[in-house]
């Protein structure tokens, strides 16, 4: 056998046991990494959903998840939206909550992003972004609001944007947007629980 064929079968041999244990390390892993995930968004939900006890998932398509937020007693207290949406590096991925009768946005969470340490970023840090959003009135489209302003001149719709992360801000601004546009519709179209 030459040595070009050894070289050819070690390779082989070393390609196929690497594959075989990514393969093996990823079906051990895969059900604690679901279970993680689901863990917190759990956590997320019962932040954005003032008093939620239990959360209950009414309708789920590709990047959209809608969950219902309920007290112990099983009232509904509010929906928990989790969505995705493009950013300047990567998908975002939030969850946001609002009041039952989809009028109050109680807060907005983010669950995972990729964005520019130091700029983008700082759409996880609740003084320099998320504080912004709660109690924002959702009856109409919410706004950035560029340059950014004292948290008393901000309007019922306007978020402040994150200096130097505009793409940001107006990516997580077009990702609740739209997510709650989606959830106005389905309880238009009746595929919503309604409060009791």
């Amino acid at each position: 056998m030459s040595l070009s064929t050894r070289l050819a079968v070690v390779l082989t041999m070393v390609g196929l046991i690497s594959a075989a244990l990514l393969v093996g390390v990823n079906l051990a892993t895969r059900d604690r990494i679901a279970a993680n995930k689901q863990k917190e968004i759990d956590e997320a939900i019962t932040k954005v959903v003032p008093g939620s006890r239990v959360s209950e998932k009414i309708y789920e398509e590709k990047g959209f998840t809608l969950y219902a937020g309920k007290d112990e007693g099983e009232k509904l207290l509010g929906y928990a939206i989790s969505a995705a949406t493009g950013g300047f590096q990567d998908q975002i991925l939030f969850i946001v909550g609002t009041n039952a009768e989809l009028t109050r946005l109680n807060s907005l969470y983010i669950l995972d992003q990729k964005e520019t340490p130091g700029l983008g970023a700082k759409i996880t840090d609740r003084n320099a972004f998320l504080r912004f959003w709660e109690g924002k009135d959702i009856r109409q489209r919410l706004m950035l609001r560029k340059p950014p302003v004292g948290m008393d001149e901000l309007g019922p719709t306007e978020i402040n944007t994150i200096t130097g992360a505009t793409v940001s801000s107006e990516s997580v601004l077009a990702g609740v947007n739209g997510a709650l546009e989606k959830t106005k519709r389905l309880k238009r179209e009746g595929k919503l629980p309604v409060k009791e």
